[in-house]
């Protein structure tokens, strides 16, 4: 009979605390401990948990074979360098790194040891994204909008890094094509970071991508559409559902095509536990992460252009 696969979790504030419940109830998988600097917040999801916990992020190197890194931005190299050197499974919450150059390190560590290296893109696991790619073959024009209300947490960085990188992430995995331009918008409007920007996104192949993102909006509102050849997919990002146009050939004596409508229900799955299922699943079969190394660093430079186009546009 096989071990159960160690895994920790470092940084269990919101999120990481999400990420140690679902590997607490996983089959297969031994919780193996949990760090967080917060020393009350390590004992809560420890105690909750019943696992060791600690405030020293390194103190689960030696008991784990798997780690997920839930820490600030700022701190990824910091903590996950000890990890990779030591052999360990990693996955890394999104963005991959502060800056391209530090994730280029992160990615080239982990692919020197062999490691299984899952960037934590979590809508690329989201159910209706993952129905909407099997559906859309060759995307003309996409437009994204992802609105929430302002909430006092990942407020270390902007708007772009902490909800626009996404659907970034889910442009660059649905166009297949070299970027050509980018043009940016974008204002602080509570933090002293950006709160509020708008992306245009211009491919070799013709393809645009419009993107706005805002954590100041007066209500949720997460939506993707996205036109082709051969009709229109709209995907509402809360409830699943995906509204669908689409062409037929025309009816004798009928000089167009005609359009047929119809409405997709998707099954959902929280997106996080199909995450962490697919994160445990490739570490024993030695698949290819969904979401790898290099598309987290793709994505964070396409995040670091639009920034720049930003900051061109405030000074």
């Amino acid at each position: 009979m096989n071990s159960p696969l160690r895994v920790g979790v470092v940084g269990v504030g919101y999120l990481g605390s999400i990420h140690a419940g679902i590997y607490a109830r996983m089959s297969g998988v031994h919780l193996a401990g949990v760090a967080d600097i917060e020393a009350e917040t390590a004992s809560k999801i420890g105690t909750r948990h019943a696992c060791p916990y600690y405030t020293d992020p390194y103190a689960l190197i030696d008991d784990v074979d798997a780690v997920s890194i839930v820490v600030p931005t700022s701190s990824h190299c910091e903590v996950a360098l000890p990890y990779l050197d030591a052999g360990k499974h990693m996955l890394m919450e999104k963005p991959v790194a502060p800056t391209a150059e530090d994730a280029e390190k992160l990615v080239a560590k982990a692919e020197e040891a062999g490691n299984v290296f899952l960037v934590g893109h979590l809508e690329r696991f989201n159910a209706g994204i993952m129905a909407l790619a099997e559906r859309v073959g060759d995307p003309r024009f996409i437009e994204v909008h992802r609105l929430g209300m302002f909430v006092e947490r990942a407020t270390d960085v902007d708007v772009v890094t902490d909800l626009m990188i996404h659907d970034i992430d889910i442009v660059l995995s649905l166009v297949h094509s070299d970027l050509k331009y980018v043009s940016a918008i974008g204002s602080p409007v509570v933090t002293n970071h950006v709160d509020i920007a708008n992306a245009r996104l211009e491919f070799e192949n013709g393809a645009v991508a419009n993107v706005t993102a805002s954590r100041v909006s007066a209500k949720k509102f997460r939506r993707i559409r996205v036109f082709s050849g051969d009709g229109y997919h709209a995907l509402n990002f809360i409830d699943q559902q995906m509204d669908i146009v689409r062409k037929t050939k025309p009816e004798p004596g009928q000089l167009y095509p005609g359009l047929v409508s119809e409405k997709l229900e998707v099954a959902s799955k929280p997106s996080l536990d199909a995450e962490l299922e697919h994160f445990v699943s490739i570490i024993s079969s030695k698949q290819k992460p969904f979401v790898n190394g290099q598309d987290g660093i793709r994505a964070l430079r396409v995040a670091e252009l639009v920034q720049n186009k930003i900051k061109e546009c405030l000074t």
